[in-house]
């Protein structure tokens, strides 16, 4: 966590709305789900880690908000539909997507196998494509809404043993184009958030190694400050506000000035 907490902003047209998140139990998706949360939406989430993600709802819901968690697999389509649909049918219709869940494996390039690539695009791109699809019509029919879709920094620098990955994260940047010039004409707005090296648990007790964090961010960044998920979170907020109503088909980095 940050070693302080500023003074954060409030956005009061998120009250009311209803936010879905993938694999919102932890890491950045986790502190998308507290702030939404916290800025009194309804938010429903969905994770593989049934525990984390029980956990985290009773947590909200006890403090007063209102949390809704399904277990799901974003690769299995049909399900994670259905559990969007369950949903929306439970707390009303969706207006704010945040396609989050990802799987940043480290395969050599060499090592790659037919379905291992099938894999990787399958949970890192192939949900924000259906997800957007299953909620537009909601979204059109409220009025509007908001679809955040998550890139990452490696799609623009030079990273090994990540091929699926990173392709998956440029081509989210793609689809975040083409998206928001498909469903504009309903007033649904789609941007890309670009994170940098994000300080979750599982970077620092998998990734990280000694020396990395500081070396990366003092020689990398521009501003080396440490990163966290709420610092994603806040850009979630401000993209699903009305704050940002008429920015869409955007790429917005947060990586402390290293691109």
């Amino acid at each position: 966590m940050p070693e302080s907490t500023p003074q954060y902003a409030s956005y009061p047209s998120l009250s009311g709305k209803h936010a879905f998140i993938s694999g919102g139990a932890s890491g950045i998706g986790e502190a998308d789900v507290r702030h939404l949360a916290g800025q009194g939406a309804t938010v429903s989430f969905v994770d593989l880690d049934t525990d984390r993600g029980e956990k985290l709802a009773q947590e909200l819901t006890d403090g007063g908000a209102t949390a809704f968690f399904q277990r799901a697999d974003v690769t299995d389509v049909e399900d994670y539909l259905a559990k969007i649909n369950t949903a929306a049918e439970q707390h009303g219709p969706i207006t704010v997507l945040v396609n989050n869940a990802a799987n940043d494996k480290r395969t050599p390039f060499a090592d790659v196998t037919v379905d291992q690539w099938d894999s990787e695009i399958a949970v890192n791109i192939r949900h924000h494509f259906f997800a957007a699809q299953a909620v537009a019509p909601m979204m059109r029919e409220a009025g509007g809404g908001s679809i955040i879709n998550m890139g990452s920094i490696t799609a623009h620098l030079d990273f090994p043993n990540l091929t699926g990955y990173i392709a998956s994260k440029a081509g989210i940047e793609g689809l975040t184009r083409t998206q928001g010039r498909e469903y504009g004409k309903w007033n649904i707005r789609v941007n890309c958030i670009i994170p940098g090296w994000i300080l979750t648990e599982k970077q620092l007790e998998v990734v990280a190694k000694p020396g990395d964090i500081e070396r990366l961010t003092e020689q990398s960044q521009k501003i080396p400050n440490k990163l966290y998920g709420e610092d994603i979170a806040r850009m979630v907020l401000w993209l699903a506000a009305d704050d940002s109503r008429n920015c869409t088909g955007q790429k917005w980095v947060v990586d402390g000035g290293w691109m």
